[in-house]
């Protein structure tokens, strides 16, 4: 039995789908219901009955459950008991904030010339276990979190903007309203995965006289602007700094649609000097 196999299991206990489970830990859903076959090799027992529709869990898999969870975090505190402190520090995000983070801890490093600062590549949930066990000091997240012992502080806020292909009926336009694209379908990624991207959307359409028509959610294996080739009547949100190659950036006529971006830390966590100017840097790259 390895640790490895027991966070992917937490992850197929938790998304209920091999294949959100492998996106989730970035790996291919092939690998993942390979570990988990040998980790039910080992442990003699099955774990889920799976089916063309449904994973469902096994008796097994609801008292192994929490024993995992225990292991995992475990393993974060003995991390966070033996990690050297004061000289380095561990940065949680994802790629979309390669650049701004990049760009902190660079002038960071400048300041504390002995730093070591790690920036560690985790899933939304997975960002805020890493700080809350202490394997982390900082994580980067789109919106906020409430949670026991964690701090929430504001860096930035992100615009979203509108995409279309450019065989889009309204793509030559110079701007649009939300009721202009409300008839045309609107392509997410699902929302229990993208709830804020869902949220902004609520709020946003939640004085018109109609809603937005969703289409087909984006699965977790494709991407935003192959989904608008394969459908050109439709729309989607995107960051503003994300890649917008082959597609029709459209301004929004009445207002913006905006997304918060915090950094997580652990209220309890003795000040440093080096945190301290990595939090500088990145509100400075707002």
């Amino acid at each position: 039995m390895e640790l490895r196999q027991l966070a992917y299991f937490i992850a197929v206990c938790e998304e209920l789908s091999f294949s959100k489970a492998a996106t989730r830990c970035f790996i291919s859903q092939s690998a993942i219901s390979h570990q988990i076959a040998r980790l039910e090799r080992d442990l003699g027992v099955p774990l889920f009955e799976r089916s063309t529709r449904a994973v469902v869990p096994t008796d097994a898999t609801m008292r192994l459950l929490p024993l995992a969870k225990q292991m995992l975090s475990l393993e974060s505190a003995i991390r966070a008991t033996v990690r050297t402190t004061g000289h380095r520090i561990r940065l949680a995000a994802n790629m979309s904030f390669a650049t701004r983070s990049l760009s902190a801890i660079a002038a960071a490093r400048a300041a504390h010339p002995d730093a070591e600062i790690e920036f560690v590549i985790k899933p939304f949930r997975q960002r805020i276990t890493a700080v809350a066990d202490g394997d982390c000091d900082l994580a980067l997240i789109r919106g906020s979190v409430e949670q026991p012992g964690l701090t929430v502080e504001k860096l930035w806020v992100e615009d979203l903007v509108i995409a279309t292909t450019r065989g889009h009926p309204l793509a030559t336009r110079e701007s649009v309203t939300l009721a202009e694209l409300s008839p045309y379908p609107l392509l997410l990624p699902p929302e229990q995965e993208q709830v804020l991207l869902h949220t902004v959307i609520r709020t946003a359409f939640a004085d018109l006289p109609t809603g937005p028509t969703f289409g087909p959610p984006i699965p977790p294996d494709h991407t935003a602007t192959m989904e608008l080739i394969n459908r050109p009547d439709s729309w989607t949100l995107l960051y503003a700094d994300s890649p917008t190659e082959g597609l029709v950036v459209l301004p929004l006529a009445e207002h913006r649609l905006r997304i918060p971006v915090s950094a997580i830390v652990r209220t309890d966590a003795r000040p440093s000097p080096i945190l301290t100017t990595l939090l500088d840097n990145l509100h400075r790259s707002r």
